[in-house]
């Protein structure tokens, strides 16, 4: 017989035996939940991917479409176009649609997704109803289902596979073929503007934004020469760069303008700092990008550099022999003494290299960068200072993409201890360089020419009553110095492209 202090025992004991078995049931639940949710949160950053990338389509934000894709990948539009598969590179699979659906608006709906993942690899089915409209175009609508292959890498989702499945399709079936026609009966007048694709690549690991102009007459099926075009110091290419670059892309070329590192839409955590070996590197970067083009001839690739854009490019010239010929027009060319004739003598250099030493110290140790204006006609601190017009006037070169008041002070020692000209010496490359006595240095031009190893150079000198360096400024934007740089430019790359 159990007294009542041993019932009330073995009722403990029972109830402490019941509360651990739901203990143990809750903890078992928990780490499933747990490892749902996790499954859960997987699933959606893969649905996230494909979504920001359509959606990036429609509102023709093209480097964020780009930036979901891996550097290659496999499309299949077989069930649409009767072409098989193939593996294409990124940058050309969102280039083609850029140029596709330049006029053309675009609505993607999504929906019914199945997704599945398998460590750092997952694939997507879904529902896909894709609206396209263009003016004067009857409408066309395709549905069916997309299957999307990803891949993490760096713990960032990339698309690696798209495979549209087409179900029917509604409207205009000769929609795109429309469009193809009607974006070539655009561009075939002569003042037409250039077909226009935003780029991208790396160089060193960084971003490098650009802007690539085709021809007016462009054919996809054909290649093309290509022209890396590089403008002043501090400058962005939506400046003198995709001036150059729009005009050399009616003469027939593929012309590459970008943002060097540091400035504009490319990344570079030292912002607005002029770094000319930096710039050199990214020269031989965007040599190595365009010869990945369908479009263009690998081995017809030249090269333009306007002002300081033209020490980058020449020196770039030097030292890479991918680069088949080189235009430059109002070159800027200095050594030890010349930049003394421009920042106050020696005491001057001497100061700004101190300064510069300085910043970087203060970089290094805080992570701050010290500014100053770019421009100024009131700041003698200014890395130019007067009354330059370009710089100044938004209807010339003061566009909003540049900075007007952000030259990093660390710049001074790379610029003012850097001598291009030994490089001539290296330079087996046909050259061809247009400048004036209107503009800078121009007995550094010509030295610098005499210098060159090639034997095929030519020196195109233009009239000028303007004094240096005023007549600088006329090669960046004015008619009758571009058109003229851009006559003797075709010529001279016809020739040796």
């Amino acid at each position: 017989m159990t007294t009542p202090i041993n019932k009330l025992s073995a009722i403990s004991v029972c109830l402490l035996s019941l509360f651990s078995f739901h203990e143990t049931q809750a903890n078992t639940l928990s780490q499933s939940q747990i490892h749902r949710l996790e499954q859960l949160e997987t699933q959606q950053q893969v649905k996230q991917v494909v979504v920001e990338m359509v959606n990036a389509i429609d509102s023709k934000q093209w480097s964020i479409a780009q930036s979901h894709f891996a550097d290659k990948v496999f499309v299949d539009y077989s069930s649409m176009t009767g072409q098989a598969g193939s593996e294409v590179a990124a940058t050309d699979l969102v280039g083609g649609w850029q140029s596709l659906l330049a006029q053309v608006e675009t609505h993607h709906l999504l929906s019914n997704f199945d997704i599945q993942i398998d460590g750092n690899n997952a694939q997507m089915y879904s529902h896909v109803y894709a609206s396209h409209t263009a003016q004067n175009i009857p409408y066309w609508d395709i549905y069916g289902r997309y299957f999307h292959k990803l891949q993490k890498v760096d713990e960032q989702w990339l698309i690696t596979d798209m495979t549209l499945l087409t179900h029917g399709q509604k409207g205009n079936l000769n929609f795109l073929q429309e469009v193809s026609q009607m974006q070539q009966v655009g561009n075939s007048g002569n003042d037409a503007k250039s077909l226009v694709q935003k780029v991208s690549f790396l160089s060193e690991g960084e971003k490098v934004v650009g802007d690539l102009y085709l021809p007016k007459d462009f054919d996809a099926n054909k290649s093309y020469p290509a022209i890396i075009v590089s403008g002043s110091w501090t400058t962005v290419k939506e400046q003198m760069a995709g001036l150059y670059a729009e005009k050399l892309s009616q003469q027939g070329f593929v012309a590459l303008a970008f943002d060097f590192r540091n400035f504009g839409e490319s990344e570079g955590e030292t912002r607005f700092y002029e770094n000319p070996k930096q710039k050199v590197i990214d020269i031989k970067h965007a040599v190595s990008f365009v010869q990945t083009l369908s479009m263009v001839d690998k081995d017809k690739v030249g090269a333009v550099g306007i002002c300081a854009g033209a020490m980058y490019t020449l020196m770039a010239a030097s030292e890479d022999t991918r680069i088949k010929s080189v235009v430059t027009a109002a070159s800027w060319l200095h050594d030890a003494e010349a930049v003394k004739m421009f920042y106050g003598g020696e005491a001057g250099v001497k100061a700004k290299v101190t300064q510069a030493q300085q910043a970087k110290k203060k970089y290094q140790l805080t992570g701050e960068i010290e500014y100053i204006p770019s421009i100024s006609t009131t700041d003698e601190s200014a890395a130019m200072y007067g009354p330059y017009d370009y710089y100044l006037n938004p209807e010339r070169g003061a566009v909003p993409q540049w900075s007007d008041d952000k030259f990093a002070v660390m710049t001074w020692e790379d610029w003012l201890t850097l001598d291009p000209m030994p490089s001539a010496k290296g330079l087996t490359t046909p050259t061809l360089m247009v400048h004036s006595d209107g503009a800078v240095l121009p007995h550094y031009t010509k030295q610098y020419f005499e210098n060159i190893a090639a034997s095929d150079k030519k020196l195109h000198w233009i009239d000028t009553e303007l004094e240096s360096p005023y007549h600088q400024f006329s090669f960046y934007d004015q008619v009758e110095e571009v058109n003229e740089s851009i006559n003797e430019a075709t010529k001279w790359f016809n020739q040796h492209l």
